[in-house]
């Protein structure tokens, strides 16, 4: 499962990320929704991709977190919650994911980013 060096262009990868960022501040999403699928786009595989966006959100986050925070538009608490279902959740679906062979993981991220959409456009 694991790919060799990465050969995307840096500037590729600069307007991703700068893509996913103004997705980030503006509708709370960003390394899923626009990161996986664009990696994949650009040549990673799919395991490397969901990897990757995982640890680039880390910096968005924070930057999202702080800016939100100055505004006082975070509920601390309910922060504090998540943050500790999405710690124990992250360990359980990283270990889920390396069991899928790339094609499953693309079905399963396809699926789930489909069902999502119908479930907004339906609210």
């Amino acid at each position: 499962m694991t790919e060799g060096p990465l050969r995307v262009p840096p500037f590729l990868l600069a307007a991703i990320g700068a893509a996913a960022g103004v997705l980030s501040g503006l509708l709370g999403v960003g390394g899923g929704i626009v990161m996986v699928p664009a990696l994949v786009i650009a040549g990673l595989g799919q395991h490397r991709a969901q990897a990757t966006s995982l640890a680039a959100i880390v910096p968005i986050a924070v930057v999202g977190a702080i800016f939100f925070g100055r505004a006082a538009n975070i509920d601390y608490l309910a922060a504090v919650v998540l943050a500790a279902g999405s710690v124990v959740g992250a360990r359980i679906g990283a270990l889920l994911m390396h069991r899928l062979s790339e094609v499953l993981l693309a079905r399963v991220f396809g699926v789930f980013m489909l069902i999502v959409a119908v479930t907004m456009l339906v609210r």
